[in-house]
């Protein structure tokens, strides 16, 4: 089977990318990427190319080639899902926060709604590949809802979860370390999976496609990503053991990273994981283990969200009593709010978090990110219900320029790591700063030594000479 058209339900940090992509790569297949928020969908459309809703380097180009020619982005839902072959399902899948399962279980209230949507207006029989990250077994629910609900159409069910890390999703999606594809063992879902396959061969290798049950690659996914932040909580609770010792998590990592059964990645400490999927996936994972019984594994993994707080909350502790116990009153400059560099994607990001500890101390807070927008920020704060939107707004400023963000500061807390956080004139920074000057570097980034040669008392997360 040649799929000459795709439709992906969902234009944000996952669609919009993937799709792009793969029209690319794929010029003789119309892909048409749908929502139902205009203002996203125009976005993606406008000719300013850094208006698009998603921050990826390189992704503005590939959506300048594509766009109009096989890439399309659009609000016509029904109509795009029924010319369509084939249906990609990218949409939220946040943690339930009411019911059953609040505070762990995915929401799957979106799933649900795009499966009752295909159901209504296919009038040909379709692939649903599911790109969200999902429960295991939801795939069965989804083919429930599409059986029953369908006009006589024949539906098969695919899963395809990502693997995207967010600043490097462009790269990532050109030469993946694996796709995996997971179907039903039936002659029709086998005609399906290959379909897929024959898509993402046109760039990625055979050998790396992998092909699996539907249940095994849902799991896949949530096992990913619990293995990775797993990592990030690990080598944070051994930076903290290392400003007690002496010893200098970066040496710690280095060592441990170089040994080729553990490997370097995600080895860097930092004052949190963020992002849309760690800690959304644990919880989801907790969740599981609990509905079969297994406490035991529920409270391992269920720990390493534990410990990620505990990160942050350490980290803004640390500004409170280095700054003699009282942070009321005094500027605090926020270099970074995003979850990590090169993306403007802010959800479950460190830096909300250690805002909201030290608002909650009566400081003020100036925040510079250079692709973060200001009204993203002020959601961010608004959505913890802490305090009112007006409090919010007069205790914390967003600014455009870091040096603006910084005057009168009497610490930088550095919490998302722009490389061009290095590059800046700190002795500038440190002249325009009450004294004593504290840089509290949460990521790990700049020349510690250099910015104390200048004035500055520095704070280097996971480093023995905080013990000085």
């Amino acid at each position: 089977m040649k799929i000459k058209s795709i439709c992906c339900i969902g234009a944000g940090y996952v669609g919009g990318p993937t799709m792009a992509v793969i029209a690319q790569k794929c010029p003789h297949i119309k892909v048409t990427v749908v929502d139902i928020n205009q203002a996203r969908i125009d976005a993606w459309n406008d000719k300013d190319l850094t208006k698009l809703p998603v921050f990826e380097p390189g992704l503005d180009k590939i959506v300048e080639e594509r766009r109009d020619k096989n890439l399309f982005f659009s609000t016509d839902v029904e109509q795009s899902i029924n010319d369509a072959e084939m249906i990609f399902i990218s949409v939220n899948t946040p943690t339930k926060t009411y019911g059953k399962g609040k505070g762990m279980a995915a929401d799957l209230k979106y799933i649900e709604l795009c499966a009752r949507q295909i159901a209504k207006v296919s009038k040909h029989n379709k692939i649903v590949v599911e790109k969200s990250t999902l429960p295991v077994r939801t795939a069965s629910a989804i083919k429930n809802i599409l059986d029953n609900t369908g006009n006589g159409v024949a539906f098969q069910i695919l899963s395809n979860p990502e693997f995207l890390a967010e600043g490097t999703a462009i790269s990532d999606l050109l030469s993946p370390d694996r796709v995996l594809i997971g179907g039903d063992s039936s002659k029709e879902g086998q005609e399906a999976m290959e379909a897929l396959m024959n898509i993402y061969a046109n760039w990625v290798p055979r050998e790396r496609i992998l092909t699996t049950n539907v249940w095994s690659s849902e799991l896949s996914k949530l096992t990913a990503n619990a293995f990775l932040a797993q990592r990030v909580s690990s080598i944070n609770a051994i930076s903290e053991l290392c400003e007690k010792t002496g010893a200098d998590v970066a040496e710690v990592s280095k060592a441990i990273g170089m040994d080729s059964r553990i490997g370097s990645k995600f080895l860097k400490a930092s004052v949190g994981f963020g992002g849309s999927c760690f800690q959304k996936d644990i919880l989801n994972l907790v969740y599981i283990a609990k509905t079969y019984g297994l406490d035991e594994v529920a409270d391992y993994w269920e720990q390493v969200v534990l410990m990620n707080e505990h990160q942050k909350q350490r980290f803004s502790d640390n500004i409170v009593s280095t700054l003699y116990n009282t942070v009321a009153g005094k500027k605090i400059a926020f270099f970074g709010w995003a979850f990590k560099k090169d993306t403007n994607d802010t959800r479950e990001s460190a830096a909300i978090k250690v805002a909201d500890n030290l608002l909650n101390e009566q400081a003020n807070i100036s925040v510079y990110d250079p692709k973060v927008a200001e009204e993203r920020i002020y959601a961010d704060l608004e959505y913890l219900n802490s305090r009112s939107e007006d409090q919010n707004r007069n205790l914390l400023k967003v600014q455009n320029d870091p040096y603006k963000a910084s005057k009168d500061a009497h610490a930088i807390a550095i919490l998302t790591e722009w490389d061009e956080f290095k590059n800046y004139d700190w002795k500038r920074i440190y002249d325009n700063m009450y004294k004593p000057a504290f840089v509290f570097d949460g990521r790990g980034i700049v020349d510690v030594e250099a910015l104390e040669t200048i004035g500055f008392s520095c704070y280097k997360i996971g480093s023995g000479r905080n013990r000085e």
